[in-house]
């Protein structure tokens, strides 16, 4: 009795009269069934065929076959499926093509097309944002920030969307390693306002350097993430605030975190 429990949570007893899927249907299904179990993470056969609305047996020929190619592993011990090592390799062969770099880059130009302003990707460094890429616009009046240009964070919109997703402890370390100097009368100068700015800034998904770097000039911008749900990079449109008025920031602003949010995706990164 105990051994045939321990069948059906992990193998399913044969069913009769149960057709065999088509090639495609048993691709579909088993993409399915895959997808399904990287969110369980570790799962009973039970558990996969009633979430993926499969019958058991036939979620278990398609993990049978997975299992085969290395792509899913079984415990013989507690009777559970879990992502296999293949899969591993195989979505690591992405990830050495597709880096954040290349991926930021197709989505701004994406940004720079909607919006006609100059577009930007930086990452964190040392308690600064360094800017790595750049899609200019073509309008005469523009940003420009080379690549390997640093910024103090509290006073870039790249920056500050970085500084949202860290701890509190480590936006006051920077912070203190840092210092908050002021560029213009914008510029936020104490720790109690950045950690109200940086909380704004995570309601609504997006940051806004409002010429807190320069005079005449403004930013949008929003984070990216990698696979370990960490804060790796931002993207950003910059332009002189006479064309970037509030209401362009309303419109804007979901934008770019839109491309943000699709850069991790490409890259296999995860919002926390």
């Amino acid at each position: 009795m105990a051994q045939g429990e321990r069948r059906g949570r992990g193998r399913p007893r044969s069913s009769a009269g149960e057709t065999p899927p088509t090639t495609v249907q048993a691709l579909d299904r088993g993409m399915r069934v895959l997808a399904i179990l990287s969110q369980f993470g570790r799962a009973t056969l039970t558990d996969l065929s009633v979430t993926a609305e499969l019958a058991p047996s036939t979620t278990h020929r398609l993990l049978e076959t997975l299992r085969q190619h290395g792509v899913v592993e079984f415990d013989e011990t507690d009777q559970t499926w879990a992502i296999g090592v293949e899969a591993f390799r195989i979505g690591s062969t992405y990830l050495l093509r597709a880096n954040y770099i290349d991926a930021g880059r197709q989505m701004m130009r994406r940004m720079v097309e909607h919006t006609g302003e100059t577009a930007n990707l930086g990452v964190p460094d040392s308690g600064d944002v360094v800017f790595v890429s750049q899609v200019e616009t073509q309008q005469p009046i523009r940003a420009f920030f080379p690549p390997g240009t640093r910024g103090h964070m509290h006073a870039s919109g790249i920056g500050k969307a970085l500084l949202a997703e860290m701890s509190a402890e480590r936006v006051a370390s920077i912070v203190q390693q840092r210092g908050l100097p002021a560029f213009t009368a914008n510029t936020i100068t104490n720790l109690d306002a950045l950690n109200a700015d940086l909380s704004a800034i995570r309601e609504r998904g997006w940051a806004v350097d409002d010429e807190e770097r320069q005079l005449g000039m403004r930013c949008l911008a929003a984070p990216i993430f990698n696979e370990f749900r960490e804060i790796v990079a931002g993207i950003s449109i910059s332009g002189p605030a006479v064309r970037l008025p509030d209401d362009r920031l309303a419109e804007f602003g979901p934008l770019v975190r839109s491309c943000a949010d699709e850069v991790t995706y490409r890259i296999g990164g995860t919002q926390p």
